[in-house]
């Protein structure tokens, strides 16, 4: 177990980590590589097996309670629990601004996430090698996959449980890798919108059913939400881990092709922007694009900060 001084401290990471992951293009594991814990977190993360889980199960019985323990401090519970709780608490504040500012300001909020993208990816690419043809068609291909994902197709897949599902599945990867975002993941999938809306309507369904002013809004997002959460959970058993493996056996393609989705999904906060605009009755003035662009600047600005902050490492550098 740990402390309670050390329990704060993962957990003032975790708010951060949470925080960047709430914004598309900031990663929470890049947040995590700088304040010191992303080793302890993958180690944590690739712990989480079922032989492990069916330990503590089996902990019911007294006679399995030592071993349970053992599978607990194996699966560094207390660390998980701690940066858990962190990042719950930023993503689900987040989300509620976020949700807010796409609904009165859709082309500034998209405008930023644009800056954040396209910054992330210009910083990355300096630590990636296109050394070789291999690499050349693997940064191509993931150029293509996400340029492809990050259009109007994105939103023609709607909202149903199943596509919620696979959102939580992939977006658990930003949770292994500095650098991928888990919200540009559900932007590029047209998932990002819903799941702020639905996670704000969700938290202000839990507090009015506390307070005894009915469960209508918690039962309509619930459905969702705990969608969301299982696609994650089976995203650490299956994705996050392939991610894994893929890194431990073709390193440097890997790491090509994860940046190059970055610069694909730049697509996505435009395409974004311009249905929102066409929603609303209006299109693109020049006006707009100025705005868009300035916000853009400053978006940029936040993650060249972060990654001075960091020195400069990124996902290059770690092996």
């Amino acid at each position: 177990m740990i402390t309670l001084r050390a329990f704060v401290g993962i957990y003032l990471r975790g708010l951060c980590m949470g925080a960047a992951d709430a914004v598309p293009g900031v990663s929470g594991g890049t947040i995590a590589l700088i304040t010191g814990i992303y080793e302890r977190l993958i180690a944590a993360i690739t712990a989480v097996e079922p032989s492990r889980l069916r330990r503590i199960v089996a902990g019911i019985d007294p006679a399995n309670r030592a071993d349970a323990a053992d599978a607990l401090r194996e699966l560094d519970v207390g660390f998980l629990l701690a940066v858990g709780a962190g990042i719950l608490t930023a993503v689900v504040t987040i989300l509620r601004v976020v949700s807010v500012l796409l609904d009165v300001a859709p082309v500034g909020t998209y405008g930023f996430f644009f800056g954040l993208i396209g910054a992330s990816a210009a910083v990355l690419y300096s630590e990636v090698s296109l050394a070789t043809r291999g690499r050349k068609i693997v940064a191509a291909a993931g150029v293509f996959l996400a340029f492809s994902l990050s259009g109007y197709a994105a939103t023609a897949v709607g909202t149903s449980l199943p596509i919620v599902f696979v959102a939580g599945a992939i977006a658990v990867t930003a949770m292994v890798l500095p650098g991928v975002s888990g919200s540009l993941l559900l932007l590029m999938l047209g998932q990002y919108d819903y799941m702020s809306t639905t996670l704000s309507t969700f938290t202000d369904g839990l507090v009015a059913a506390v307070r005894g002013n009915g469960t209508v809004a918690l039962r309509e997002t619930t459905p969702s939400i705990v969608v969301f959460l299982l696609g994650g959970i089976v995203g650490l058993f299956t994705v996050a881990h392939a991610v894994q493996w893929a890194l431990a056996h073709y390193r440097k393609a890997t790491l090509v092709f994860l940046v190059s989705l970055i610069v694909g999904a730049l697509r996505a906060p435009v395409v974004q922007t311009g249905i929102e605009l066409t929603e609303a009755g209006r299109g693109w003035t020049l006006e707009l694009i100025g705005l868009f662009v300035a916000v853009a600047v400053v978006g940029a600005a936040v993650v060249v900060s972060i990654d001075r902050l960091a020195g400069g490492v990124g996902v290059g550098d770690q092996s």
